[in-house]
C-alpha cells in the first residue's frame, strides 16, 4: 500500500481542520514544555527569570532580525523557482483562509508555544545546537525541500543565538512572531 504524502493528506482536510491541527500541535508543544519544564526547573522563579521586558533587547535582537529575515525570505520567494519554497501548499492555504487579525493571533500562539519549548526549555538545558536541530526536525515537511530545510535551520540558529546572547525569552518570541506574522500577511495578500 502506497503511503500518502503530507500534501495529499493536507488536501483532504478542510480549512477549519487544517487550522485546528495547527492549534492542536501548538497546544501539544506547550503541554510538553510545561511537563518537561516541571522536571527540569528547580523552581518556577528559574523559569520566570527568562521573561524580561527589556525594550532594547527586544528591539535589537527580536524586531530588527525578524524584519531582516522576512525581507530576505520575500526576496528569495520572488527570485527562486516556486517549487523551492513549496511546502505542499500548507502555508499558502492556511494564511489565505484566515483574516489578518487571525494571522496575528496564530503567529502569536505559534511564537509563544514553540519558543517556550525550544528556547525556554530545550535550549536552556541542552544548548543551542540541540534545540536548533530539534526545531528544524519538527518542521519535517521541509526535510525533502533543501531551500526550506536550510532556511528553517538557519532561522533556528539565528533565533537561538539571539536567545543565547540575551537569555530573554521575549527576544526569540518577538523575532518568531514578527517572521510568522509578516510572512503570513505576505502569503495572504501577495501569493498567487
Amino acid at each position: 500500500m502506497k503511503r500518502k504524502s503530507q500534501a495529499e493528506v493536507v488536501k483532504q482536510l478542510s480549512d477549519r481542520e487544517l487550522l485546528l491541527n495547527v492549534y492542536a500541535s501548538q497546544g501539544l508543544f506547550l503541554l510538553i514544555a510545561i511537563i518537561v519544564g516541571w522536571f527540569l526547573f528547580d523552581k518556577l522563579d528559574d523559569f520566570l527569570i527568562l521573561w524580561q521586558f527589556d525594550f532594547a533587547q527586544i528591539w535589537y535582537y527580536g524586531v530588527v532580525p525578524g524584519i531582516i529575515i522576512v525581507v530576505i525570505d520575500i526576496i528569495l520567494i520572488q527570485f527562486l523557482p516556486k517549487q523551492y519554497y513549496d511546502d505542499g501548499g500548507i502555508n499558502e492555504r492556511l494564511f489565505k483562509s484566515i483574516s489578518i487579525p487571525h494571522i496575528f493571533i496564530i503567529a502569536l500562539v505559534i511564537a509563544i508555544s514553540e519558543e517556550v519549548l525550544f528556547r525556554g526549555v530545550i535550549h536552556t538545558f541542552a544548548g543551542l545546537i540541540i534545540a536548533s536541530l530539534i526545531f528544524a526536525l519538527i518542521h519535517f515537511r521541509y526535510l525533502n525541500k533543501m531551500v526550506l530545510l536550510v532556511s528553517v535551520l538557519l532561522l533556528s540558529f539565528v533565533i537561538g543565538y539571539m536567545y543565547e546572547l540575551t537569555h530573554n525569552l521575549l527576544v526569540p518570541i518577538t523575532a518568531h512572531f514578527i517572521i510568522d506574522f509578516l510572512l503570513g500577511v505576505y502569503y495572504r495578500l501577495f501569493m498567487r
